[in-house]
């Protein structure tokens, strides 16, 4: 399937992904380690708990959870750059998931790893 951007205007989207995605490979270890057996990121507590403490027990717990969000998050962009990529590889980058047609650049310049067009942005 083709799609209406040039390539030069791939390029540039490649460009961006990439930078992007070394960004994430270099921040996500920080915060997690992957589960190559569920195949994503999984959050990790900052550091083991030896102490008791409730109050000290329930911060890390708390830490834990906004960890836990943050690497869903970050997770699922590094997920959505790599099959943009692949998109790119398989000439299928910037085309709708789930309407066939061209997803519009100002959306691709917003965010390049983009799956749906703005119509369908909410739907998957």
């Amino acid at each position: 399937m083709s799609n209406k951007l040039d390539a030069k205007k791939i390029e540039h989207f490649k460009e961006m992904l990439e930078a992007e995605k070394a960004m994430l490979a270099v921040e996500l270890p920080k915060i997690a380690l992957w589960n190559a057996e569920i195949n994503e990121w999984e959050a990790q507590p900052a550091e083991a708990v030896t102490e008791s403490d409730e109050n000290d027990l329930a911060d890390r717990s708390e830490e834990y959870e906004e960890r836990t969000g943050k690497v869903r998050s970050l997770g699922k962009k590094f997920t959505d750059i790599t099959v943009a990529l692949e998109k790119i590889e398989n000439d299928t980058y910037g085309v709708c998931e789930l309407s066939g047609e061209a997803i519009e650049v100002e959306r691709l310049e917003a965010n390049p790893a983009a799956r749906t067009c703005m119509a369908h942005m909410n739907s998957k």
